[in-house]
């Protein structure tokens, strides 16, 4: 377990300490879809995970918490982690939610508007979740026009605000795609922060408008998330 001890002694000493962030996308069985493969992480393995997490004294927080922590302060648990799930798909609700609620754990939901009815967004809420937006159409945002960029990332943020009442942080880029002027569109439409899929902890140091994540293979297990914690972590300067 060398990477368990690794992460072992990590607690966050200061307001620019790095934090992993776990991405997720679909949690169910792979249904064959050529070039989709990589998406899919089983519910027993997620639920593996989630209780080795657990075990092992990770504490789960959303990134709203991250945020205020690196803001001012606001203390965080001993070795938080934050759990995401990109897209919204069926399976956050059917699995996810109900796996990480055992554990008393939020999640992160990177809503792609429409892909959850908002009666089911609204159970993840209740649990304590967070919800960023993840557009309306899940478009490659370095190629779009400037109406179709602002309809996908300032008005899906209004959309989110206005139809659960929350306040919506936080951005996550399609396909992890972004540049320049796509990080100018997010910053103006006033997300905080904003998730890549660039493989690290994510960190202030770095931006926090290309916020790292580690992302979750399929059969990677409990021996692959720990060794992959440790990678990642490694990598932070």
């Amino acid at each position: 377990m060398l990477a368990a001890a690794l992460c072992a002694g990590f607690a966050p000493s200061s307001r620019n300490e790095a934090v992993p962030v776990l991405v997720y996308h679909v949690i169910g069985a792979p249904t064959g879809a050529p070039g989709l493969e990589g998406l899919y992480v089983s519910p027993a393995e997620l639920r593996a995970q989630v209780g080795w997490l657990a075990r092992d004294g990770w504490h789960a927080v959303t990134l709203d918490r991250v945020l205020a922590h690196w803001r001012t302060g606001v203390p965080l648990p001993p070795k938080p982690v934050v759990l995401t799930f990109d897209d919204g798909y069926p399976g956050d609700w059917r699995y996810a939610l109900p796996i990480l609620r055992a554990h008393r754990f939020p999640g992160v939901l990177n809503l792609q508007i429409g892909n959850l009815v908002p009666a089911r967004v609204r159970e993840f809420l209740r649990a304590g979740w967070e919800i960023g937006s993840h557009t309306f159409t899940h478009p490659d945002l370095t190629t779009v026009d400037d109406a179709t960029m602002r309809r996908e990332v300032l008005h899906s943020r209004l959309w989110l605000e206005r139809t659960f009442g929350i306040h919506v942080d936080v951005f996550c880029y399609p396909f992890g795609r972004y540049d320049a002027r796509v990080m100018k569109a997010v910053r103006r439409a006033g997300y905080a922060a904003a998730e890549t899929e660039n493989i690290g902890w994510a960190s202030p140091a770095d931006g926090l408008y290309t916020l790292d994540r580690v992302r979750i293979l399929p059969t990677m297990g409990v021996a692959g998330l720990a060794a992959s914690l440790a990678d990642s972590r490694a990598e932070q300067p």
